[in-house]
């Protein structure tokens, strides 16, 4: 069902797309458009792993380095019948975690100093199987898909806007009222939709960890955890990469509702009372 609703999210991002381009001067160009916004959200894609280590700063590790998180992952991984990622810890106060990498055979799974040091094993259990279950649905291809829907639309948003304060552009029979409210709610709207995608993406992770982990309470505890403590714990790390963290690391407490819309997470409290619903598949 999740999954259905990121599909449903993504094609109305690709309509918005297609109806922003009809107001451009000819298809050509905004096909154009789009492959450059799709060249470069697929290089990051491709090299995500590097790029957001390098933002957390974090150094990867074998079982010799840290042997009780290295066999946590291992088991919790064969759970979910993945390959063994490669794993990592990130040397910020605040707990939190991660999941990166372009396929299940080049993930990685990446937790902070404060996250090992504050939760106890049944919670990093959570943790740790929440980052796979990103890993399983490949989350990270599909986030990168919605930004370069995103990033395209935007690219013709500012085209519009361009052609709309220089007179038109090829288009003159085009009504300019519509062209600049086009060009003005279509970036907003994908926007809100690839947002939209990251939120379902956190509640099927959520779920399926409960699935690998056989456990709902552990990652009920280390969200509530780890969310107080991103209201205190500052966290030193490129905001780019905040999406990524199990909790956004620069939530500052409770959001007015409006705002939901443009946020990455979902509230935790929502989480929370959605993984008490999931049901366990039988032993």
């Amino acid at each position: 069902m999740q999954l259905m609703k990121v599909f449903g999210l993504m094609s109305v991002m690709t309509a918005l797309f297609v109806l922003a381009g009809n107001y451009i001067g000819g298809s050509s160009f905004a096909i154009l458009f789009f492959v450059i916004a799709l060249v470069m959200n697929v290089g990051a894609f491709w090299f995500s792993d590097r790029a957001v280590l390098k933002m957390y700063k974090a150094q990867i590790i074998g079982p010799e380095d840290a042997p009780e998180l290295y066999a946590m992952v291992d088991r919790l991984r064969q759970r979910a019948e993945l390959p063994m990622p490669t794993v990592a810890i990130a040397p910020q106060q605040q707990p939190n975690a991660f999941a990166t990498g372009r396929n299940p055979e080049k993930a990685v799974v990446c937790v902070t100093i404060g996250l090992m040091n504050s939760v106890n094993a049944r919670e990093l259990e959570g943790v740790i199987a929440h980052e796979l279950a990103h890993i399983k649905h490949r989350h990270m291809l599909v986030g990168t898909l919605a930004a370069v829907m995103a990033g395209a639309i935007t690219m013709v948003g500012s085209i519009l806007r361009w052609g709309f304060l220089l007179g038109g552009g090829r288009r003159n029979d085009g009504n300019p009222i519509v062209m600049l409210a086009m060009a003005i709610l279509a970036p907003i709207g994908a926007l809100i939709i690839q947002m939209a995608i990251s939120r379902q993406n956190e509640f099927q992770a959520d779920a399926t960890a409960v699935q690998i982990s056989g456990d709902k309470e552990g990652l009920q505890s280390a969200l509530r955890r780890i969310q107080e403590a991103a209201t205190r714990v500052p966290m030193a790390v490129n905001p780019a990469a905040a999406h990524m963290a199990i909790i956004n690391p620069f939530s500052g407490g409770r959001s007015m509702p409006f705002a939901k819309l443009f946020s990455t997470h979902p509230p935790t409290e929502d989480r929370i009372e959605a993984i008490a619903k999931v049901e366990l598949d039988p032993a």
